[in-house]
């Protein structure tokens, strides 16, 4: 799927609460979504994204080209996600996003959160995410509420180009 940029009218939107995840249209939403963010060298996919304005993301973390050090899980479809509980602590890490493409900035994000989220097949889940995939949650929770990383920025010497975070913090 075509991945929208930072402009795009939807990416500002606050995105619906999806009914009835057993829809074709839903299914085959999380399918493009799962194949986008592989194609795409992302960790996370929201809807908003690729122009639809539904409450579902994928969280996808693993090694690749562009967070060579993220930790591997199985890619995770989330459908109506609501944070129930944040730390205390907080930590500025590196973030991108596949609709901001050249930036990266430093975001202050919660260490670990507690999540209740539904499957693709309608199950509800509890669970508590940190460090990393507790990042990638909070930046792809952002995007169904029209939030992207740059409103997160504590200042603009916390960004950096692309070309130079792969210089200075991939390799290093």
């Amino acid at each position: 799927m075509e991945i929208i940029q930072l402009g795009n009218p939807i990416l500002r939107s606050k995105a619906k609460f999806v009914e009835n995840i057993d829809e074709p249209q839903i299914q085959q939403l999380i399918d493009d979504l799962l194949i986008t963010v592989k194609q795409a060298n992302g960790v996370g996919i929201a809807a908003p994204q690729v122009g639809v304005s539904d409450r579902i993301f994928i969280v996808a973390s693993r090694p690749n080209p562009r967070y060579p050090h993220a930790p591997e899980m199985e890619p995770t479809p989330i459908i109506n996600p609501k944070i129930l509980a944040r730390s205390d602590e907080s930590e500025k890490g590196w973030e991108g996003c596949l609709s901001i493409p050249g930036i990266r900035g430093s975001v202050p994000r919660d260490r670990a959160i507690e999540v209740e989220y539904s499957d693709r097949y309608g199950k509800l889940h509890k669970q508590e995410l940190t460090d990393f995939v507790a990042r990638i949650f909070q930046h792809e929770l952002d995007h169904l509420d029209g939030i992207v990383f740059l409103d997160r920025l504590e200042t603009n010497y916390d960004l950096i180009t692309e070309q130079e975070y792969q210089k200075l913090v991939a390799s290093g």
